[in-house]
């Protein structure tokens, strides 16, 4: 299937140079969606002043909270990566610095990627990005993803090369609970047991890679790219009161909801990178006892799109 491309001068010319790439409200990502592309590229030519500046106020804002609160992998890949202040990252560049790395690669995507296929891509060491950035006045942290959140939250974080292969091995658990839904003959049954493994390892993930904390030696310090992308959460997830924070276990985590629309309620601190790696060779295991067929009901709820990725996949 064809990419949607675009010609990449910085003033691009036509309708779509004037609605830019702006969170909902982008027609070149409308238009590759409507022709089933999924996997793109980035569209550079199209982002305005105002999408420029939304990244620049972003970047501006977010620099002294990261530096009070990120951990210290996050602050050493932030630099490496040689992002401009003031201009939304061009793939190619950060893949320039990125790669060399720890082999991983930001792969711009047109919307959301099913379950199966996000994992899968990890398992590559490629990461879909998002390539649309929020509006200017809506700065603060959104539900959906954008360039700014996976650029400046996920990808420092995959400079590390112990974090990089825990998210590879994110991957290969997909395919554990692919091979275990293929043993399954009794399609219903096959369903909601893949709804139950998408559910488990969906929290998992939201629990570590998107809202995790992790102790140093100064304190609790912020992993989760969910939080280091946000302002007014960041700060909050360190050192509200209100914030349950529990050291990671993983028979909580798969069996904890999660709401996307609101302040977390409930952390969970890892110990560091490797602590993590191995949690999540544990979680393969589990995946293999059959501990995740059933883990407790409630957000998130697999789509059929998750689910009909792994069976695709079978």
């Amino acid at each position: 299937m064809a990419h949607a491309t675009f010609p990449d001068p910085l003033v691009a010319s036509g309708p779509k140079a004037v609605s830019g790439m702006t969170t909902a409200n982008a027609p070149f990502i409308d238009d590759a969606l409507a022709h089933g592309e999924l996997f793109i590229e980035q569209p550079y030519g199209l982002y305005t002043e105002s999408n420029h500046e939304a990244w620049s106020r972003l970047y501006a804002r977010m620099r002294p909270v990261w530096e009070r609160h990120a951990n210290e992998a996050f602050l050493r890949g932030i630099d490496s990566l040689c992002l401009k202040l003031d201009r939304v990252p061009r793939l190619v560049e950060v893949n320039r610095f990125l790669s060399p790395l720890t082999g991983f690669r930001a792969k711009a995507v047109a919307g959301y990627v099913p379950s199966f296929l996000f994992f899968d891509c990890l398992r590559k060491r490629e990461f879909p990005t998002t390539v649309t950035i929020r509006r200017g006045d809506r700065l603060d942290y959104l539900p959906e993803p954008d360039i700014f959140h996976d650029i400046a939250g996920h990808v420092p974080m995959h400079t590390d090369r112990a974090f990089a292969d825990t998210l590879v091995r994110f991957g290969e658990c997909a395919h554990t609970g692919a091979e275990i839904a293929r043993s399954i003959r009794d399609a219903g049954e096959r369903r909601e047991t893949l709804k139950s493994i998408i559910r488990a390892m969906a929290r998992f993930f939201w629990f570590t890679v998107e809202f995790g904390l992790m102790r140093s030696r100064d304190g609790l310090r912020v992993y989760g790219s969910g939080l280091l992308s946000s302002f007014g959460e960041i700060q909050h997830a360190v050192e509200s009161p209100r914030v349950q924070r529990y050291p990671l276990q993983l028979e909580w985590a798969v069996n904890q909801g999660f709401a996307i629309d609101r302040y977390q309620p409930v952390l969970f601190v890892v110990e560091g990178f490797e602590h993590l790696y191995e949690m999540v060779g544990r979680m393969e295991q589990w995946l293999k006892k059959g501990k995740l067929n059933n883990v407790a009901p409630g957000e998130p709820i697999a789509a059929d799109a998750d689910v009909d990725s792994f069976l695709m996949a079978l």
